[in-house]
């Protein structure tokens, strides 16, 4: 284990340690971090969309200049 390894495991420890009052004082103060939140928004949506099939990116390209015109 890395030391930063080992560092996230003592704050995720103490993390849920917490009230939740105290989770969510937390949780609201990374919220106002735009960069952060933006962050999280991005890591959600990719696992809410995991499990949908792909298709080759060459595709999509040629359906979407088909649409434009």
């Amino acid at each position: 284990m890395t030391i930063a390894q080992a560092t996230l495991e003592i704050f995720w420890t103490a993390f849920r340690s917490l009230s939740k009052k105290n989770k969510e004082v937390i949780v609201a103060r990374l919220l106002k971090d735009k960069e952060f939140k933006d962050d999280l928004m991005d890591v959600a949506l990719i696992e809410q969309r995991r499990k949908e099939s792909s298709r080759p990116l060459e595709e999509y390209l040629t359906d979407r200049k088909k649409r434009k015109f």
